[in-house]
């Protein structure tokens, strides 16, 4: 359904009763990422919520350049859905820059907080801490700063080098199609040059804040992740202010609620039953 908001509207589907669980995203997906975990959670009575971001699939892309997608714009987008919905508290699981989303929800409002579940990115904190090898990992981040220039080297030849990043993606010509239209590469691309410019990476480390108490937080890492390192999941725990878990899916690459699905859905189903009452 679309879901107009103050600001834009957004593509987003909601299935089930129960307990409310928003589902984020990242780059380059859309809701269509948790195909695999919606039917399950919906069957073990859960309602879930999974909003196409703005910028990406069929969500809106407003202009204003790459301050309109920065990432504190996502958390705004996704409290006041969950205010128009009339949600009071929720679970929260996040993917790629999902996951950085639903902890600056976290961080803006923890009281309306259940339990925060991380997919694949940790804290920024333990990602800026994890060494030269993260950011070995993280060289494209670099690359999408480059306005105009980036655009044209990922749709050359039908996508290549996109399509070469992505790799192991199950779903990689399905979310490569909205990318196509005029001004949606850039508007994906717009939320690295808002929320991790070069300064980020490598200027002056600055104090971060904790994830808060009392709310429980879940890391999962899967062993292929080929742009993200073990330790700046694991350190993630340092980082938060509540009860810790962190769990490691071996067999998948970066995707693995698409790879692995049914191992992510018993780690999820696990971990929100024990905070169900939260």
């Amino acid at each position: 359904m679309r879901m107009e908001l103050s600001d834009v509207t957004l593509d987003v589907e909601v299935r089930g009763e129960g307990p409310a669980v928003l589902l984020v995203h990242g780059f380059p997906d859309s809701h269509a990422l948790w195909r695999h975990q919606v039917p399950a959670l919906a069957g073990a009575g859960f309602m879930t919520i999974t909003p196409t971001l703005r910028g990406f699939g069929d969500s809106d892309r407003p202009e204003g350049g790459p301050e309109a997608y920065h990432p504190a714009k996502h958390v705004g987008d996704l409290l006041e859905l969950l205010a128009r919905m009339g949600l009071d508290r929720v679970h929260l699981v996040g993917h790629d820059w999902g996951s950085a989303i639903v902890q600056g929800m976290t961080q803006a409002a923890p009281e309306k907080v259940r339990s925060l579940s991380l997919l694949s990115v940790g804290h920024v904190a333990a990602i800026r801490d994890a060494g030269w090898e993260q950011r070995q990992r993280s060289w494209y981040m670099l690359l999408f700063q480059l306005a105009g220039l980036s655009e044209e080297w990922l749709s050359r030849d039908d996508f290549a080098q996109l399509r070469e990043m992505l790799g192991e993606h199950p779903d990689a010509q399905a979310v490569l199609e909205p990318l196509r239209a005029p001004g949606a590469l850039t508007a994906a691309l717009n939320i690295y040059r808002s929320g991790m410019p070069p300064e980020a990476q490598f200027g002056p480390d600055r104090p971060l804040p904790p994830l808060p108490a009392p709310v429980p937080v879940l890391g999962i890492w899967s062993s292929g992740d080929r742009f993200l390192t073990e330790r700046q999941m694991t350190d993630t725990g340092k980082h938060v202010s509540g009860d810790w878990r962190y769990e490691r899916v071996e067999g998948a690459g970066h995707w693995l609620q698409l790879e692995q699905p049914e191992r992510v859905n018993a780690l999820l189903l696990d971990f929100l039953g024990q905070h169900a009452e939260g």
